[in-house]
């Protein structure tokens, strides 16, 4: 069947991402492939120490993202789609929304981006013998309630940015159990809230006289391919400004961009893992088997379908890599000269390759935000030489490019070295990798181990997002979500594969030993002062 009668029969799915940076549509053809796709450019903005987004940037930016995307179906087939097979909301994990009777937002959405919850976090890590990360939904509730907080009383219902979207477009409180898992322990056995946690909880804020019990207030957790409501008359008109947009499309359980990276990339199955690469850096390995003990840089999550799934995740990786860039595009343009910027990068990217595999001797912390992994709860971007460190562009854009991986490493290598888990298949997708061999190889050397990329990976989350919803949809009966992904999305595409050189990986581990030893510089930058508000 043709894209254009996949559109017309409803036989499509279109997966919505909220990245970082950018908010990302995709639509699919019932052979799931990426058939258009729509975009809207977004930042967050650090307002009295929270990094934030408005409600008017959430709506503002799907808004405009959808009617792009049918820019370009009309564009590419000559209709504008009414309707739509399926759909599914992605967004970035974790953060704090919460909400009262009312649904007013009680307090500015608390991204992922914030490390503001440490008391809490170590608090809960105790109560529970579990990590609970800085991020996660519970750490910022038991923070705000620490921090004797007036709203906490009048909550009425707390969720992450893709479960309020799906909230508003479908009227349901539900989401799906990979960004679950990013609110509060799950229970991979009972596909939910490990149930003991709970109650410890309740009963640790007892003493405060809150009129409502946990569960009550977060949502339902759904698995990979499960009912999670329609598109109501009022969600259809909040998608699609121009009206045109019909009700009643099924939408699938709406997922953290862990989980869309891991559909995005085949990596459900068990011994397989991913590496995204953007904003922020996180791997993702399938387990096997529970660790042998809690590790706070270590976070246990789920794939879309609730298998356990333990993610080394870096709060910074590009940002400030993309900073140099434009500085470079800026040197370019003082000179008169007209910059493509995909050439920019691939040009950068491929010069770092003929550095020195340890960097010559440079330093850089690439952290805009605080960074977990390795105790940071605020951020200074940096750069840092000796005078005998060989400084020229190939080892400056190597050390750029090996520092986005820095602080996911650390926790990697807890996993691998500590816990011996075994990885027979690792796949990177993201920004860093739209430059063919560079961030790939970079990868493979800073984790000794093979990484493929396959041709769709530049398609994201959004693609991953609209493969939940065709599954939704096109699921045969017991057909998991792996064999899905298997023989419907990924047969005959097993993408490019580079191993790691000896040399590479050695100049990667010289490279941690400086980056660890030098952890102090950074310190010293953080709490210098100077660049206090």
């Amino acid at each position: 069947m043709s894209a254009k009668e996949s559109i017309l029969n409803n036989r499509t799915a279109l997966g919505i991402e909220f990245g970082s940076t950018r908010i990302k549509a995709v639509l699919v053809d019932e052979a799931n492939v990426p058939i258009a796709s729509g975009g809207h450019a977004w930042e967050n903005r650090l307002e009295n120490g929270i990094w934030t987004y408005t409600l008017e940037d959430i709506w503002d930016g799907l808004q405009d993202c959808y009617q792009d995307l049918v820019r370009d179906v009309e564009r590419q087939y000559g209709i504008v789609p009414e309707s739509y097979g399926a759909i599914g909301i992605s967004a970035m994990m974790h953060g704090y929304m919460p909400f009262n009777k009312e649904g007013k937002l009680l307090v500015p959405f608390r991204t992922w981006r914030n490390n503001i919850t440490g008391e809490a976090s170590e608090k809960l890590f105790h109560l529970f013998n579990y990590n609970i990360p800085q991020r996660w939904s519970i750490a910022h509730l038991y923070q705000a309630i620490l921090n004797g907080e007036e709203h906490v009383k009048e909550i009425d219902y707390i969720t992450t940015l893709e479960a309020y979207v799906h909230w508003q477009l479908t009227g349901k409180r539900v989401l799906g159990i990979g960004d679950a898992a990013g609110m509060f322990p799950i229970d991979t056995e009972a596909k939910d809230y490990y149930g003991t946690m709970v109650e410890k909880f309740d009963e640790l804020v007892t003493p405060y006289g809150f009129p409502w019990k946990l569960k009550e207030i977060l949502p339902k957790v759904l698995v990979a391919g499960e009912d999670a409501g329609v598109l109501t008359p009022e969600g259809a008109k909040l998608l699609d400004v121009s009206g045109r947009l019909k009700p009643g499309i099924p939408l699938c359980p709406p997922e953290g961009d862990a989980g869309t990276g891991m559909a995005a990339t085949n990596s459900v199955k068990k011994r397989t893992g991913n590496v995204s690469a953007g904003t922020s850096a996180f791997a993702m390995v399938v387990l096997e088997h529970e660790l042998s003990r809690p590790y706070k840089e270590i976070d246990m999550v789920t794939t879309p379908a609730g298998d356990l799934v333990a993610m080394a995740h870096s709060n910074n990786c590009t940002s400030d890599l993309n900073g140099w860039i434009g500085l470079f595009r800026e040197f370019a343009e003082t000179f008169g000269v007209d910059v493509d910027m995909d050439k920019l990068y691939g040009t950068l990217y491929n010069k770092a390759m003929e550095g020195d595999p340890d960097c010559g001797g440079l330093l850089s912390y690439c952290y805009f935000s605080g960074e977990h992994i390795t105790g940071f709860e605020e951020g200074r971007p940096l750069f840092v030489r000796s005078p005998e460190s060989r400084f020229n562009l190939a080892n400056f854009m190597r050390t750029n490019l090996y520092t986005c991986f820095g602080a996911m490493r650390v926790g990697l290598s807890i996993l691998i070295d500590q816990e011996n888990v075994q990885v027979d298949q690792l796949l990177g997708h993201g920004g860093l990798f739209k430059t063919k061999g560079v961030g790939q190889q970079i990868l493979a050397d800073a984790v000794n181990c093979p990484v493929s990329v396959m041709e769709t990976a530049g398609e994201g989350g959004a693609w991953g997002a609209a493969l939940l919803a065709s599954y939704r949809i096109h699921k045969e009966e017991g057909e998991s979500l792996e064999d899905f992904l298997n023989e419907k999305v990924f047969k005959g595409n097993e993408g490019s594969t580079l191993e790691p050189a000896e040399e590479g990986v050695k100049g990667f581990n010289q490279f941690m030993e400086r980056y660890t030893a030098g952890l102090g510089i950074e310190r010293s930058a953080v709490e210098s002062g100077i660049w206090k508000a």
